[in-house]
């Protein structure tokens, strides 16, 4: 993919247009941009919130990844603290731009 062509993709805010167009190869840029090296720990959260948006077609609260991290990669209380450990910037603007969200205006149920 060309810069040009994926400048097009990308809003003024750095966030895809069509999450749809998100590939990993594009979330290793979008990471790399970000000052972030992608680990493991990294994608099964970006694929969490990715088979999320799926079914509902919005980005996922942070509430919801910091549940599954609790739960699912055994964080406990610890989540939302590793969460913003591993995306220093914050959810939306680090976590929701790697994983191929559309900025989030308003949080909904997703």
């Amino acid at each position: 993919m060309t810069e040009a062509l994926e400048r097009e993709l990308h809003d003024e805010e750095g966030y895809l247009v069509e999450p749809e167009h998100w590939t990993e190869d594009l979330a290793r840029r979008i990471a790399a941009r970000e000052g972030l090296a992608l680990t493991d720990e990294h994608w099964k959260i970006i694929g969490f919130m990715r088979e999320r948006y799926a079914e509902r077609q919005v980005a996922p609260d942070a509430r919801f990844v910091v549940k599954f991290m609790a739960d699912e990669l055994g964080y406990g209380a610890r989540a939302r603290a590793r969460l913003f450990e591993l995306f220093p910037y914050g959810y939306v603007k680090q976590a929701c731009k790697v994983a191929g969200m559309k900025r989030p205006r308003a949080w909904s149920t997703g």
